[in-house]
């Protein structure tokens, strides 16, 4: 089984990365997968968000896939079914410059997790990315 993350300082150095590639961005104001985004780039985050079913969220180009993001990307957050995982991570493998996979919650995999920690990317699972910036960089006393 990977190790989940759990230091804060380790949240916090991966929550430092400024650009992050949203897989499975949601056009629903309602859902998670817009609400967690949002929040991040309201807070000075680059999103580059992946939904093949959309042109366009959070105002910004939408890509089919992991491997069509033209820009560099720091963080992988994915929004989609855990079965799903290998594949999203065995493309951020191919990329450069991947430094993180965040899972957020109900999302895991620890096969994948292994491989990509393997490769030298942090990996955080089953944790909101929001929550977690809400909790250690907007309140940096935890």
């Amino acid at each position: 089984m990977a190790v989940p993350i759990e230091d804060p300082d380790k949240l916090r150095q991966i929550l430092e990365y400024d650009r992050v590639a949203v897989v499975g961005a949601s056009t629903s104001h309602e859902k998670a997968a817009h609400i967690v985004p949002a929040y991040l780039q309201r807070h000075g985050y680059e999103l580059r968000p992946v939904n093949p079913h959309a042109s366009e969220v959070f105002g910004e180009r939408a890509f089919d896939s992991l491997s069509d993001v033209v820009d560099p990307v720091d963080i992988v957050q994915i929004f989609r079914p855990s079965e799903e995982v290998p594949d999203i991570v065995s493309q951020a493998l191919d990329r450069d410059g991947v430094k993180a996979i965040w899972m957020q919650p109900g999302t895991q995999n620890d096969e994948a997790a292994r491989a990509a920690e393997a490769a030298g990317i942090a990996v955080v699972q089953d944790r909101c990315m929001k929550v977690e910036h809400g909790q250690l960089i907007r309140n940096p006393m935890n």
